[in-house]
């Protein structure tokens, strides 16, 4: 069955990480909704960023004045879009306090992990697609995003970057081309009018893996590294390891305790342990090579296996 395309979806979102610059919101909404020859129409939008992140987020977008986001749908008559300040999540440190800003080791982490798990739970919605932007933010933040949508995407789920003509880019005056003469300061404090801007998405191809991770790790939270460890282990080269020493056989992650068998002291041997099927069932009482034991298997694979030690040890009075 064909997948439904994003724009049939009754939950549309938007995600995007942002710091200094909530620019990147109104200028992808833009092209999203009313540059694009098939308009996403978002019904929500989510941020993530740090607490200077949101403050300017929540100043610039979504106050009175100049409230551009506000703006921006009235002056292209958008539908109802839900956007506030329950929708700006911030990042929190070790402690639990708004992060200001990614500057340790241990705040990258915290940053991967809320991240992946906002992504699993936006992406659980099977109702819902996901448009993610990875334009704004610090580096590692779109990094981290774009990787956690390749790792929960799903068919209907799209990854871009905005980009946005000179002179206007990286410009704090601009966020969107107005329909109407808007004279703003660019960088170098040059003058130009907005409504002259071309805004446009450049759209990243990206690898789903999802099929690939345990159930438990869709369902429930899971941290940045245990969810690339799962995927590694899900899609890479297959693996069997089996431990003479500890009797312990480890695939897929998992470890399991082999019971009856009993090695030597070198670990080198195995010995099964004696199996009796009835007076004429075989018996095994003797040491075998680890790679003839962990052949050994009931009915007749077991009575060929005996007479291949029969005939071992027959084998030194041939010569004599």
């Amino acid at each position: 069955m064909k997948p439904l395309p994003p724009t049939a979806h009754p939950r549309r979102i938007l995600l995007a990480v942002t710091g200094l610059s909530p620019q990147i919101v109104t200028e992808t909404l833009y092209a999203l909704a009313v540059a694009n020859d098939e308009p996403f129409i978002p019904t929500e939008i989510h941020l993530i960023t740090t607490a200077e992140g949101a403050e300017r987020a929540r100043l610039a977008l979504l106050s009175d004045e100049p409230g551009w986001f506000h703006r921006l749908r009235a002056d292209y008559r958008l539908p109802d879009i839900a956007f506030d300040a329950g929708h700006i999540h911030v990042l929190h440190d070790a402690a639990g306090q708004p992060l200001a800003d990614i500057r340790s080791p241990q705040d990258n982490q915290l940053c991967a992990d809320f991240i992946t798990e906002k992504v699993r739970a936006l992406s659980s919605d099977s109702t819902a697609a996901l448009h993610v932007s990875i334009a704004g933010g610090r580096k590692t933040m779109g990094f981290f995003l774009g990787y956690a949508l390749s790792l929960f995407g799903r068919p209907q789920d799209r990854l871009s970057h905005v980009l946005v003509s000179e002179p206007f880019e990286n410009s704090l005056n601009f966020f969107y081309p107005t329909p109407y003469e808007n004279v703003i300061t660019t960088s170098g404090n040059k003058h130009a009018d907005a409504r002259y801007a071309r805004v446009s998405l450049a759209e990243i191809p990206f690898v789903s893996l999802r099929h690939g991770l345990p159930t438990a790790l869709l369902d429930g939270r899971a941290s940045f590294n245990a969810t690339v460890d799962a995927a590694r282990a899900a899609l890479g080269p297959a693996s069997l390891e089996i431990d003479l020493g500890t009797r312990e056989v480890r695939a897929a992650g998992r470890t399991r305790h082999l019971r009856g068998l009993r090695t030597s002291r070198a670990g080198r041997r195995a010995r099964p342990a004696r199996a009796e099927q009835g007076r004429s069932g075989p018996r095994l009482g003797r040491t075998l090579p680890a790679r003839t034991a962990r052949h050994r298997r009931p009915d007749g694979r077991h009575r060929h296996l005996r007479s291949c030690v029969q005939s071992h040890r027959r084998a030194p009075g041939k010569g004599q």
